[in-house]
């Protein structure tokens, strides 16, 4: 039989209907030969979802996106036009599915399929024949059956580094084991990622960390040697001393913080598992939190560019709120543990790998912001009004910060969390959470009782920082319940000013 032959695999492919509305299009006119290949057939394989479909056409792709895309009411874009590859973006039924077509890579569907990267990706079917069929020339099923994560040739890994990066998030993503071949050919190319497109390592970085287990793949990056290319700011310490006086293995630390970001976020879910709250941590967040579960998730949808997620960008957080040296421990008169030395540093090393990965600005600002802050929850003295107000000037900053500050306790203490240090700080984070989603008119926003140009008619100021520093101030005070009104407002700021050393303005 050839390679290229059709034939039934071990177990059915399940389409979804659009992609039997897409065979009846392109099964009709005079249109190039078609097949899907890559991840959908795999996922089809699988019994996964399928909400994207890559195309390889022996012809014009770019012409093939558009027709598809005219068909179904969607939109096109050519995405490469040196390489014949359009898109076409979808509504069906199902949601919003995307659909890549490209022109045939070598000669023949064989050269497409052998130059791609693993083989449980080197699967075809034909979209305008058998559906129920698939083309398996370098059995990538027998691949699948045996949950093995396999290259597709020997220049796999060297002719496109960021490779290396996909075969740990997709050995971690399906649960599948690496061969012994393609982890050395992933260590081979590992120095390559240096050289790799920043955008292209940032995107397949970020698909990593939003898995579900981040942190097992971080440790099998670390194995491999891919982390020294990627995040050397969080590289882990190997070798450091571990029984100098307070120091603790900061790699554990991290991994172990990036762990409880996990089970953070999933004890948070609607559809969490019962273990989730069985536990003594994880059931006294569930307790005192469960009220701010769908805010808390609304928070987490949180868009970025390109559909990097909010998770991933709060795990890089995670990964390098400590960076920079080993983490120093302190411990308190009262056998509270916390590690310190890493405020500044991190948050500058955090802007550097920001700039590396060419992060928007945004998320350059949110991921200094969540690790310049993110002892702030632990260094809260009292929760006053005003206390609330104050560290709720970080606005939604605050929400990743009390989520990263319940991770970073979790991770400190793991199996030794002491019980009654745990209930203030959840209840702790509660108070903050009942202040931002229930208070917000009353502790973190009043609405406002007076303006700069109040402040300046009523009291002879001229126009200045005075001003901002005043309206900051009262704002605290009617958090606190001190100003109610405009005169309470214009009371407090000739006090204000009084104390501070101003000028004292003549009364109006």
């Amino acid at each position: 039989m050839n390679a290229l032959t059709p034939r039934s695999p071990k177990r059915p492919l399940l389409w979804p209907d659009w992609v039997y509305d897409l065979r009846d299009f392109l099964a009709q006119g005079s249109h190039p030969k078609i097949y899907i290949v890559g991840g959908a057939v795999r996922d089809a394989w699988l019994h996964r979802p399928i909400h994207d479909l890559d195309l390889t056409v022996a012809g014009d792709a770019v012409r093939v996106a558009r027709l598809i895309a005219n068909r179904f009411g969607g939109d096109f874009y050519v995405l490469d036009a040196e390489r014949g590859v359009g898109r076409a973006l979808v509504t069906t039924p199902a949601g919003r599915v995307v659909v890549d077509a490209a022109r045939l890579r070598g000669e023949s569907l064989y050269d497409d399929l052998a130059d791609r990267d693993f083989t449980l990706n080197a699967l075809a079917a034909d979209i305008q024949g058998d559906l129920e069929q698939i083309i398996d020339p370098l059995a990538g099923e027998a691949d699948l059956d045996a949950k093995r994560l396999r290259r597709c040739s020997p220049q796999a890994m060297a002719s496109d580094p960021i490779r290396t990066l996909r075969a740990v998030r997709q050995s971690i993503q399906f649960g599948f084991r690496m061969e012994s071949e393609t982890q050395q050919d992933v260590r081979m190319a590992a120095p390559r990622l240096v050289d790799a497109s920043p955008e292209r390592v940032r995107d397949e970085l970020f698909k990593l960390l939003s898995l579900p287990r981040p942190a097992a793949a971080l440790r099998v990056a670390d194995a491999l040697g891919l982390l020294t290319y990627v995040l050397p700011e969080a590289t882990p310490l190997h070798g450091l001393e571990q029984d100098a006086p307070h120091v603790y293995d900061a790699w554990t630390h991290t991994l172990a913080v990036v762990e409880n970001v996990s089970v953070v976020l999933g004890t948070l879910r609607f559809n969490r598992p019962d273990q989730a709250v069985g536990a003594f941590s994880t059931g006294m967040m569930a307790m005192q939190l469960d009220r701010y579960r769908a805010p808390l998730l609304e928070h987490m949808e949180t868009g970025w560019p390109n559909e990097r997620s909010h998770r991933a960008l709060l795990i890089l957080a995670a990964l390098l709120h400590d960076a920079g040296k080993p983490s120093t421990l302190q411990v308190d008169e009262a056998g509270r543990r916390r590690f310190v030395g890493h405020e500044s540093v991190g948050a500058a090393l955090a802007d550097a790998r920001a700039r590396a990965l060419r992060l928007s600005a945004a998320e350059s600002d949110r991921l200094r912001a969540i690790i310049q802050n993110h002892m702030r929850v632990l260094l809260l003295r009292e929760l006053t009004p005003r206390a609330l107000h104050r560290f709720w000037r970080l606005g939604a900053v605050g929400v990743d910060v009390c989520l990263l500050t319940l991770a970073d306790f979790l991770g400190t203490y793991g199996a030794e969390l002491p019980q009654d240090a745990w209930l203030d700080l959840v209840d702790r984070v509660r108070a903050l959470f009942e202040a931002y989603f229930d208070q917000r008119d009353r502790i973190v926003a009043p609405p406002p009782v007076i303006s700069g140009s109040d402040l300046i008619q009523a009291l002879g100021l001229s126009p200045g920082p005075t001003i901002g520093q005043l309206l900051d101030a009262i704002r605290e005070a009617q958090a606190a319940g001190e100003v109610l009104s405009l005169e309470d407002a214009l009371a407090f700021a000739r006090r204000h000013l009084g104390q501070n050393g101003a000028h004292e303005p003549p009364s109006s």
